[in-house]
C-alpha cells in the first residue's frame, strides 16, 4: 500500500512538471519576446528531464518490488519466529522437568563417582606405600646381598692371599734354611778371610793396641762413666722435682701479676720502639743494598785475579793427588770390604735419624714462623731462612748442653795446690865474694 501511494505521488509530480513546462512554452510562443534558440534549448532540457523522470520511475518500481518482496520475507520470518518461540516455550517446559531429573541423577552419580574415586585414591596410596616399603626392603636386601657378595669376595681373596702367603712362607723357609746353611758356611769362610785380611792389612802392634784400647774403654764405661751418668740422671730428676715444687707458687704469681704487667710493658715498649725499629730496618736494607752494590765488583775482580793462581795450583797438585790415590786405593778397598757390614747398619740408622730430625725440624720451623708472624715487630723478619736457622739452633741447643754436662761430669780437671809466695826464711843468703 505504501509503495503504490508513492508510485502515484511520483506520477502526479511528473504530470504537473510536464504541464508547467508546456504552459511556459506556450506563454513564450505567445509573447514572442525571446528568440527560437532559447526555446529549443529549453525543449532539449525538458526532454532530458523527462528521460531522467522515466529512469527514476523505473528505479522506484524496482525498489517497490524489492520492498514488497522484503515485506513478504519479513512476514514469513516473523511467522516462523513466532512458531519457533512457541515451540521453544513448549520445549522449555518439557526440558525443565527432564533437566531437573537429569541434574539430580547426574549429581547422585557424581557423588557416587567421587566416593569411588576417593576409595580408589586411598587404595592406590595404600598400594603405593606397600610398593615403597617393598622397594625399600628389596633395596636393603640387594644392598645386603651386595655386601655379602663383597665380603665373600674379600674372604675368598684373603683366603687365596693367605694360601699364597703360606706357600711363599714355606718356600721362603726352605730358601732361608738353605741360605742359613750357605751363610754359615760363608760366615766361617769370611771370618777366616777377615782374620787373614786384618792380619795382612793392619800391623800386629796396631791390632794389639786397638784391643787394649777397647778393653780400657769398656772397663772405663762400666766403672766410671755408667755410675756417673746414673748419678747425674738421679740428681737431675731430684733437682727437677724440687724446681717444680719451688716454681709452682711463683708460676701462679707470675700468671696473675707478672705476665699482665709484662704484657702492658711490652705493648708500651713496642709502641715506643716500633718507629725506631722500622727506621733501623729501612736503614739496614739501604746499607745492605749499598754495600752489596759496592762489594760485588771487588769480589768479581778478586775472583778474576785468583782464578789463574787456582788453576796453576790445581795443575801442580794434580800428579801428587793422583799418586796419593794410587797408593791408598788398595787400602781403601780393603777397608771398604772390612767395614761393609758395619756401614750398612750405620747408613740405616743414619737414614732413620735424618728422617726423625727433618720431621722435628719442620715442626719447629713451622711453630717458629707462626710465632714470628703473630707479633708485629717480628712480622717483617718472618722468612723461611730465619725460621730454618732458629729451628736448627733450638734443636742443637739441648745436644750442646748435654755435651757440656757430660764433659763437666767426666773430664774434671784435678785442682793444683796453690803456690805459697811467702818469703822463705830458711833459704841461705848467697855469699858475696870479696874482691880483696
Amino acid at each position: 500500500m505504501a509503495g503504490s501511494k508513492l508510485w502515484l505521488a511520483w506520477i502526479m509530480l511528473a504530470f504537473l512538471i510536464v504541464g508547467a513546462k508546456a504552459e511556459a512554452v506556450e506563454e513564450l510562443d505567445e509573447s514572442g519576446s525571446k528568440p527560437g534558440l532559447d526555446l529549443e534549448h529549453l525543449r532539449s532540457k525538458i526532454s532530458a528531464l523527462e528521460l531522467t523522470i522515466v529512469d527514476n520511475i523505473r528505479v522506484l518500481k524496482d525498489k517497490d518490488d524489492s520492498i514488497s518482496s522484503l515485506q513478504k520475507t519479513a512476514h514469513e520470518k516473523l511467522s516462523r519466529i513466532a512458531s519457533l518461540e512457541s515451540e521453544i516455550e513448549a520445549l522449555q517446559k518439557k526440558g525443565s522437568v527432564e533437566t531437573q531429573e537429569l541434574v539430580q541423577k547426574s549429581d547422585a552419580r557424581a557423588v557416587e563417582l567421587e566416593k569411588q574415586v576417593e576409595n580408589l585414591k586411598n587404595k592406590i596410596e595404600a598400594q603405593n606405600r606397600k610398593k615403597d616399603a617393598l622397594e625399600s626392603h628389596v633395596a636393603e636386601a640387594e644392598k645386603k646381598a651386595q655386601d655379602m657378595s663383597l665380603k665373600l669376595e674379600r674372604l675368598q681373596k684373603t683366603f687365596e692371599e693367605q694360601k699364597h702367603r703360606i706357600q711363599k712362607t714355606e718356600r721362603a723357609l726352605k730358601v732361608a734354611e738353605e741360605e742359613l746353611l750357605r751363610v754359615r758356611f760363608e760366615a766361617t769362610s769370611k771370618s777366616k778371610e777377615l782374620t787373614e785380611v786384618h792380619e795382612a792389612w793392619l800391623p800386629p802392634w796396631l791390632v794389639s793396641h786397638m784391643d787394649h784400647w777397647q778393653d780400657l774403654t769398656a772397663t772405663y764405661w762400666k766403672e766410671k762413666l755408667r755410675p756417673t751418668v746414673n748419678f747425674f740422671l738421679l740428681k737431675v730428676s731430684n733437682k727437677s722435682a724440687e724446681g717444680r715444687k719451688w716454681v709452682e707458687p711463683h708460676l701462679e704469681t707470675a700468671k696473675t701479676k707478672w705476665i699482665p704487667a709484662a704484657k702492658q710493658q711490652w705493648t708500651a715498649i713496642t709502641a715506643s720502639v716500633r718507629p725506631q725499629i722500622q727506621s733501623v730496618c729501612t736503614k739496614s736494607a739501604e746499607f745492605y743494598e749499598a754495600s752489596k752494590s759496592r762489594l760485588i765488583p771487588h769480589l768479581i775482580k778478586a775472583q778474576e785475579v785468583a782464578d789463574p793462581y787456582f788453576q796453576e795450583a790445581k795443575k801442580i797438585s794434580k800428579p801428587y793427588v793422583d799418586q796419593v790415590t794410587t797408593i791408598t786405593k788398595p787400602y781403601v778397598e780393603k777397608a771398604q770390604k772390612v767395614l761393609k757390614p758395619y756401614t750398612k747398619r750405620a747408613t740405616r740408622t743414619y737414614k732413620k735419624f735424618l728422617k726423625s730430625v727433618t720431621a722435628y725440624h719442620r715442626q719447629v720451623q713451622a711453630t717458629v714462623q707462626e710465632k714470628l708472624k703473630q707479633h708485629e715487630l717480628t712480622k717483617n723478619f718472618a722468612t723461611k731462612e730465619l725460621a730454618w736457622f732458629l729451628a736448627s739452633g733450638l734443636l742443637a741447643l739441648p745436644v750442646f748442653f748435654l755435651y757440656r754436662l757430660l764433659l763437666g761430669a767426666c773430664c774434671r780437671k784435678a785442682r793444683k795446690p796453690p803456690r805459697n809466695h811467702t818469703s822463705h826464711s830458711h833459704r841461705r843468703h848467697r855469699r858475696r865474694h870479696a874482691d880483696n
